[in-house]
């Protein structure tokens, strides 16, 4: 598609003149999906009719700041501007005193934390996903991840930029480097690895957003942008409110404050990635709130929900072993699978392709084990930060682990010019 085409896609059609056809298209299945989430919120946990709007409206939003800079490199060509943000990204703007107006402009928008980012409350979030160990990644991965494609329209640009094309091991290996980076104790700092990553994601995702636009086949009158605000922010809650409910179950105490950090800390990390501040909170109540407004507009599950849910179990299988490495592969996989099943049911599991006859046998059994194991070092002396020490070599190993030898690199967003 021309340029001016696309300008016009996320021009006219980008305002929120209108509200997508996917939005609250079955709000009776949605509302059968999330009752459990319901039962969680206190108090009224219904949308009002300006939010139910707003989540709409939401659908045709992107990120101006990133989509602007994203036009002017492609415009200008990569080859030329992908070495300027990459200098500004890592050295600073101010290593660049003839940068062009639109890396100016971004850098501008990105450089600074907001006032209300406490660093403290960040670096407590940080410690206390490292005390999740490898509990942090049972929740992200078979709750989140696995769970989420349970919302079918967030499923399509995975299935357009060829998530099933044999991508699916390096995807999820460049997703675990951007949340171990960016839940380091100082990550979401903006030079840290953390804050450069996630930059690097955001640009990404204007990337995706620009040529999926560019596509015939995406209907922004059904779907809205791709990438849009509201599908970001649902995601934001993903790590953070999904998580922290899927750990508690899995047997790790979370207290409130705890809880609170974990949130902040993500929240930091949702603005840096180019989330809006009105979709952005730190409260957990408040996010779970959100999350069940998000989930009751979704799309419910259709043929890619299986088609996604039967690539990340299969995933598991790819994930190098040591000896025996086929069986301790099986055993990890029906792990996975049965921490999905607690959470996602019978109906979830044929929604995702999966077995329906896996019990949640692991969760059952190692959770009274975590609960114990936590609880005995928040006796001890220097417990809790024995437990942090190891659950992050243990999120490091993980990554290694995914990238099996490889360098670990995210995706490099000049091949998507």
């Amino acid at each position: 598609m021309a340029e001016s085409a696309v300008a016009a896609r996320c021009g006219a059609e980008g305002s929120p003149a209108f509200i997508p056809r996917r939005h609250g298209a079955d709000v009776a299945a949605q509302r059968r999906l999330t009752a459990g989430l319901r039962w969680s919120i206190r108090g009224d946990a219904e949308p009002s009719a300006e939010r139910w709007r707003a989540i709409g409206e939401g659908l045709m939003h992107g990120d101006a700041a990133a989509d602007a800079l994203v036009a002017w490199m492609q415009g200008e060509g990569m080859a030329s501007t992908w070495p300027l943000f990459q200098r500004a990204l890592t050295k600073g703007i101010a290593s660049l005193p003839d940068a062009p107006p639109a890396l100016r402009a971004f850098f501008a928008a990105v450089d600074t934390l907001p006032d209300w980012v406490d660093p403290a409350l960040c670096a407590r979030g940080a410690r206390v996903t490292h005390e999740l160990g490898m509990t942090s990644h049972y929740a992200l991965r078979d709750v989140a991840l696995m769970g989420g494609y349970q919302a079918s329209a967030l499923n399509k640009p995975l299935i357009l930029t060829g998530a099933l094309d044999g991508g699916t091991p390096r995807r999820i290996a460049e997703t675990m480097k951007w949340v171990v980076a960016a839940t380091a104790e100082d990550g979401i700092q903006r030079y840290a690895e953390g804050g450069r990553a996630t930059l690097h994601v955001r640009l990404l995702h204007a990337m995706i957003r620009r040529r999926l636009l560019a596509r015939d086949d995406w209907s922004v009158r059904d779907m809205g942008l791709p990438i849009n605000q509201t599908d970001m922010a649902a995601t934001f809650l993903g790590f953070c409110v999904v998580q922290l409910l899927a750990v508690r179950l899995l047997g790790v105490p979370v207290t409130r404050g705890d809880a609170h950090a974990v949130m902040h800390l993500w929240k930091t990390i949702a603005w840096r990635i180019g989330v809006d501040p009105v979709w952005l909170t730190d409260d957990e109540q408040e996010g779970r709130r959100l999350l069940y407004h998000f989930t009751l507009a979704q799309t419910p599950p259709d043929d890619s929900t299986r088609q996604l849910g039967r690539a990340l179990m299969a995933e598991s299988l790819d994930v190098p072993q040591p000896f025996p490495g086929r069986l301790r592969a099986r055993f990890e996989q029906a792990r996975h699978l049965s921490v999905t099943r607690l959470f996602v049911g019978r109906a979830g599991m044929r929604h995702l392709g999966l077995p329906v006859w896996m019990p949640p046998w692991y969760p059952a059994l190692s959770a009274p084990w975590t609960l114990g194991w936590h609880l005995a070092h928040r006796l001890l002396p220097g417990g809790r930060q024995r437990l942090a020490t190891r659950g992050r070599r243990a999120h490091e190993a993980l990554v290694r682990q995914h990238f099996a030898g490889r360098r670990q690199t995210l995706a490099d967003p000049a091949a998507q010019d």
